[in-house]
């Protein structure tokens, strides 16, 4: 588990961030604030993700890296051609939206139609899986509730991600023996808690 750090923020961020410190010192009878935070699109950990998907995550919230241990945050961004296996969360329920790009996805087998404005809900163990059959990076904000270890989950099988740099070529999946524990540990659904029929790609063991 990494240590405990503050939040990421732009730096446009961090400038707002200090005219709110300053804004609330003036009024020092306000009640104990909650966390808030501000990102740009490339703020936070990012790994490349391994084949098929291509693309890359960016982490943005998590219990690790945020003060609050309700919600796993990160964008998703999947390469032209790419997929996101189909898979189901077996302790957490996701919002996901589509910011840019066109798409499909599939919820239980069905297909549907993605653009920008999209956005998609799965509960605990509703198969879900993302193509990208467009022409250009198709980009997803997504939000689990509760974390449970998504995060984890990228730093086990991603390559680390610098601004600017190239995808890793031929980067596969870990084999079933190593990825199996893996999903078991962070709570994926296994095969037989979900229903058949997707995008046609799956996660080694699954």
């Amino acid at each position: 588990m990494p240590t405990r750090k503050p939040a990421t923020f732009s730096p446009a961020g961090n400038a707002v961030a200090r005219k709110i410190e300053l804004r609330r010192r003036r009024q020092k009878n306000l009640p104990s604030p909650g966390a808030f935070g501000i990102w740009s699109e490339d703020d936070g950990e990012s790994f490349w993700l391994p084949e098929p998907c291509g693309g890359h995550m960016t982490l943005k919230m998590s219990p690790d890296t945020f003060p609050s241990k309700k919600y796993m945050a990160a964008v998703q961004i999947i390469a032209p051609g790419g997929t996101l296996p189909d898979h189901g969360h077996g302790a957490q329920d996701e919002f996901l939206f589509v910011y840019d790009g066109r798409g499909r996805v599939f919820v239980d087998g069905v297909s549907h139609p993605l653009r920008p404005g999209s956005l998609v809900y799965v509960g605990k163990h509703r198969k879900h899986g993302f193509i990208n059959d467009g022409n250009k990076p198709l980009k997803i904000f997504f939000l689990c509730v509760p974390s449970a270890g998504v995060e984890h989950m990228m730093r086990a099988v991603g390559k680390r991600r610098r601004r600017g740099s190239r995808p890793p070529i031929d980067f596969d999946h870990p084999d079933e023996k190593r990825f199996m524990p893996i999903l078991e540990r962070y709570t994926y659904s296994r095969p037989d808690q979900m229903v058949a029929g997707g995008t046609g790609k799956k996660y080694p063991g699954r």
